[in-house]
C-alpha cells in the first residue's frame, strides 16, 4: 500500500477549529469503529472514546471543575491520562501532569504551585498525592484511575454523575490545555503552559516528521508527564486518526514482545532507552515485530546500526525539541540523514505552513556564522505561552520574540544543527571551553561503560578540573586510566579527564536526564576519585 505524504493525511479529514476537541471530531467522523487506543486489556474505538470525553466533560462540570481551573494526574500511563486531557480540554480546564515516581515534598511543590482543584491517582501514588495536597485550600477532591482503595472513588464510577450538566461552548484555540512541569537543571521546576492550538499543530508536525498513516499504531513507552509523550505520541496520534498503543511505562525485557503482539508501527524513544534495547540479551527480541520507524535522539553508531540492521527497522529518526518548543527539529524523513544530528529546523504537515525559524546567536544576540558555536533561538508557532506564575523567568526566556534555549549548538553548511551543551555544561579548563555533554557521548562509546557523567570540579589553577563519574556495564572491569586512555585517543590533551569516579548509579531528573547539578553538590564524590595527574606524577617519581 502506498503511503499518503503528511499533506494528504491530515487532508483527509474534514478541517477542524485548532481545539482538542474539533481535532478529535473531525477524525471520529470518518469512521467511529476504528481503534484508538489498546491499553493492557482495554480497547477504545474513536466513537466510544468521543462519548468518553463528553460524558467525563459533564462529570467534572458537575464536580466545580470551570474553565481555566487545573486537574492534576499522578499514575503510570493509561488511557485516563489521553481521556483526562481531552475531556478537560473540552470544557477548558488545564491537565498537570506528575511524575508518579515523586515524594511528597516534589509532588507538593508542583500540586501547590499549580494550584490544582482535583487530583486523579492511582493506588501506588494516593498516599503521596494525599499527603502532598495537605496543605491546599481548598482541599482537591480524588479520584483513583485504577480501582478503590481509602473510600476514593473511581474515575469510571464518578463518570455517571454528571448526566445533566452542560458542556460550555466557549472553547477557544489559545485556552491553555496543559501545564508540564520540566525539571531543568537547578533550582525549581517550571511550569510551562501549551495552548489547544499549540498540542492540535504539534500533533500535525509529528505527522510531517515520522509520516503517521491513518493505519499506523504508535507504541507509547513514555512517561505522559513529559511533553514528547502527551505532544508527539497522542498528539500524532490523533492527528493522523491512527492508533495508539499505551505501555504502563517502559519495560526493556518486554518491549520487543509488547510491540510484536500489539502490531505497533511506530514508537518515539530517548536515547537511554536506544542504548538499553541496543545492549540487551537478543532473546527477549522478537523478530515478528511490525515496528517501521522508530523516533528518539540522539543516537551513537552503535545504536543506529543495530536497530536498522539487527532489529530491522526501516527508519530511525532523530530530532530535537524542548518543553517549551516541541518539535523543532528533525532529519528529514526521506534524508538525507547526518548521524547525531538534530536535523533541519522542522516542517508542518502542510509545507505551505511556516514552522521552525532557528538562529544562531551570541550573547548579545548577533547572529555568528555557519560552524561556530553559539546559543539556539527559535521561533515557532508551538512556543510556550510562558510559565506559570512566573512572569519573570518568561520575560527572561525571551528576546525580541525568539525563544532562548539555553542550548549551544551549530549549523553546518547544509543547514544541520548540531547539538554541542546546555550553555550551563560547559567546563572551562586551560583558557578552552569544553562541552560536557561531549565527553558523554565519547566515553558513554566505551563498550565497558553503561553510563557517564562529566562536571567540572575545582581546579588548583582557578579554571575548572575535568571529573567524569562512570556506572561500569555489569561485569565489566574498568580502572580509572581505562577511561582516560579512550579519551586520550579521540580527543584532544585538554579534554581528557583528570579525575574518575565509579559509582553504582547516577542521579536523574523527572525526564530521565542525568542531574549533573545533584553531582556537582555531592563533594564525596571528589574525595573517592581517582586523580590520574596525582598518579601520573608519582609513576614518574
Amino acid at each position: 500500500m502506498r503511503h499518503l505524504t503528511p499533506l494528504e493525511v491530515i487532508s483527509s479529514y474534514p478541517r477542524h477549529g485548532y481545539t482538542l476537541q474539533s481535532l478529535f471530531e473531525t477524525r471520529t467522523r470518518v469512521n467511529p469503529a476504528r481503534s484508538l487506543i489498546l491499553f493492557e486489556d482495554r480497547a477504545w474505538t474513536w466513537g466510544e472514546f468521543n462519548d468518553a470525553i463528553a460524558s467525563t466533560g459533564r462529570m467534572l462540570v458537575a464536580r466545580g471543575v470551570r474553565k481555566g481551573d487545573r486537574v492534576g494526574i499522578m499514575a503510570t500511563n493509561s488511557d485516563a491520562h489521553v481521556l483526562l486531557l481531552f475531556a478537560l480540554a473540552r470544557i477548558g480546564a488545564i491537565m498537570v501532569p506528575v511524575n508518579p515516581e515523586f515524594g511528597v515534598a516534589e509532588a507538593q511543590y508542583v500540586l501547590t504551585h499549580a494550584g490544582v482543584s482535583a487530583v486523579a491517582c492511582s493506588r501506588d501514588t494516593l498516599k503521596i498525592a494525599l499527603e502532598a495536597s495537605r496543605k491546599l485550600d481548598p482541599r482537591p477532591w480524588f479520584t483513583l484511575v485504577d480501582g478503590e482503595a481509602g473510600g476514593i472513588p473511581r474515575l469510571a464510577d464518578l463518570v455517571k454523575e454528571g448526566a445533566d450538566a452542560s458542556l460550555p461552548d466557549d472553547i477557544a484555540p489559545d485556552d491553555t490545555c496543559a501545564i508540564i512541569y520540566s525539571s531543568g537543571t537547578t533550582g525549581f521546576p517550571k511550569g510551562v503552559m501549551h495552548s489547544q492550538r499549540s498540542f492540535v499543530r504539534s500533533g500535525e508536525r509529528h505527522v510531517a516528521r515520522v509520516h503517521v498513516q491513518p493505519e499506523d499504531r504508535t507504541l507509547c513507552v513514555l512517561p505522559m508527564f513529559h511533553i514528547n509523550a502527551l505532544f508527539y505520541s497522542v498528539a500524532g496520534t490523533v492527528a493522523a486518526g491512527a492508533c495508539l498503543v499505551i505501555a504502563p511505562r517502559f519495560s526493556a525485557s518486554q518491549f520487543w514482545r509488547l510491540a510484536a503482539d500489539t502490531g505497533a508501527t511506530q514508537v518515539n524513544i530517548i536515547m537511554a532507552i536506544g542504548a538499553i534495547l541496543a545492549r540487551r540479551p537478543r532473546s527477549e527480541f522478537v523478530p515478528e515485530h511490525k515496528l517501521r520507524v522508530v523516533n528518539g535522539s540522539p543516537f551513537t553508531r552503535e545504536t543506529m546500526d543495530v536497530f536498522l540492521n539487527e532489529f530491522r527497522v526501516e527508519r530511525v529518526i532523530e530530532g530535537f525539541g524542548m518543553t517549551e518548543v516541541p518539535g523543532t527539529f528533525s532529519n528529514p524523513y526521506d534524508g538525507p540523514y547526518k548521524l547525531a544530528s538534530m536535523g533541519k529546523p522542522g516542517v508542518h504537515a502542510d509545507p505551505s505552513f511556516t514552522w521552525t525559524q532557528a538562529r544562531v546567536v551570541d550573547d548579545e544576540g548577533r547572529d555568528v556564522p555557519n560552524n561556530v558555536v553559539g546559543e539556539l533561538a527559535v521561533r515557532i508557532p508551538t512556543m510556550m505561552q510562558g510559565y506559570y506564575r512566573d512572569p519573570e523567568q518568561t520575560a527572561a526566556a525571551f528576546r525580541d520574540g525568539w525563544f532562548l534555549s539555553g542550548d549551544l549548538v551549530r549549523r553546518d553548511d547544509d543547514g544541520y544543527f548540531f547539538f554541542v551543551a546546555r550553555k550551563k555544561d560547559i567546563i572551562r579548563r586551560r583558557g578552552e571551553n569544553i562541552a560536557g555533554a561531549e565527553l558523554d557521548r565519547v566515553i558513554g562509546e566505551h563498550p565497558g561503560v553503561s553510563e557517564v557523567a562529566a562536571i567540572a570540579v575545582d581546579s588548583e589553577l582557578g579554571e575548572d578540573e575535568i571529573m567524569v563519574v562512570v556506572v561500569p556495564r555489569p561485569g565489566a572491569k574498568l580502572a580509572a586510566r581505562d577511561i582516560s586512555n579512550w579519551c586520550a585517543e579521540r580527543l584532544a590533551a585538554h579534554k581528557v579527564p583528570r579525575f574518575v569516579v565509579f559509582v553504582d548509579e547516577l542521579p536523574h531528573t523527572p525526564t530521565h536526564k542525568v542531574a549533573k547539578f545533584l553531582l556537582k553538590k555531592d563533594a564525596a564524590l571528589r574525595a573517592k576519585a581517582v586523580d590520574l595527574q596525582a598518579q601520573s606524577a608519582r609513576e614518574v617519581t
